[in-house]
């Protein structure tokens, strides 16, 4: 067997058992959206393609939650998290800056530091995060969940700064030699030309704070008006679960997923491109 026929083989194979897995993860959501526009007759059907074809699942999902509770999780869902976006994004960039272009005496070993904080669970900090909000009087408000985004995050600092060290250091020399600021360098040079890195964390930030549910059930209350798209589809969940409507559940998955599905396709350019350069991945 020739080397080229043994590559295409091999090729061959690699892209069989990755279309595999392409399948196996896409079958869930493709089911999932086929619920979503059946007749709750059809909801156990096995067809992928609905028939009949109907929309009214959407439209009851507005009616089948009080108060139109959809409408508020859905908001509340998207203010928290652009809030938690912006400021990701402004802390995590200044710290990056800070760590690869300013020189300090233990710069070093305060960003390994940081970066170890990472083995670190969520969960772990959850309960001292608490009693201080608590103190503060922070629980029962949305606080909690906008206040810790501007605190800055170990991996969007992490991920800005290898993209950072990108950038030709020969830029930031003329900058200076012009009597430009740090600010200055930050702000006009490198925060524009991280644009990739930036949509990469902007998308990781948005999914993580958009799926969050333990933090909104831990620190909202239980107010459809207050809390978030996902604790309160956790909520009715079992109420339309026990009254057979799989459809209509479905069909607050699909929009809550929604999206996401959209930012990801608007920003999968830059999204790839600030991960590949920065060799992260997730």
């Amino acid at each position: 067997m020739s080397k080229s026929l043994y590559k295409t083989l091999l090729d061959v194979l690699a892209y069989a058992v990755l279309l595999f897995g392409a399948l196996t993860m896409l079958v869930p959501f493709l089911w999932m959206i086929s619920v979503s526009f059946r007749v709750p007759a059809e909801q156990f059907s096995r067809n992928i393609i609905p028939n009949p074809f109907t929309l009214q699942n959407y439209f009851d999902l507005f009616e089948d939650l009080p108060n139109q509770a959809f409408l508020y999780l859905t908001v509340n869902s998207f203010k928290l998290s652009i809030l938690a976006v912006i400021g990701q994004v402004l802390t995590c960039a200044m710290a990056a800056f800070a760590f690869a272009i300013v020189k300090f005496k233990g710069r070093d070993f305060l960003f390994a530091l940081l970066v170890a904080t990472l083995m670190i669970p969520p969960q772990v900090s959850l309960i001292p995060n608490f009693i201080i909000f608590k103190y503060l009087g922070w629980i029962g408000t949305q606080l909690p969940l906008i206040v810790p985004a501007f605190w800055g995050g170990a991996f969007g600092t992490f991920l800005l700064r290898q993209y950072f060290l990108t950038i030709p250091r020969d830029l930031v020399d003329a900058a200076r030699m012009d009597g430009a600021s740090l600010f200055d360098i930050f702000w006009r040079i490198y925060l524009p030309l991280s644009k990739p890195a930036v949509a990469a964390l902007s998308i990781f930030v948005f999914k993580d704070a958009w799926n969050d549910l333990l933090h909104p059930l831990v620190y909202l209350p239980t107010d459809m008006q207050k809390t978030t798209l996902t604790v309160g589809l956790a909520f009715f969940q079992q109420q339309l679960q026990m009254g057979g409507k799989f459809t209509v559940l479905m069909a607050g998955a699909f929009l809550s997923i929604l999206p996401l599905l959209v930012i990801f396709f608007i920003a999968q350019k830059q999204f790839i491109e600030g991960v590949a350069l920065s060799g992260v991945k997730r």
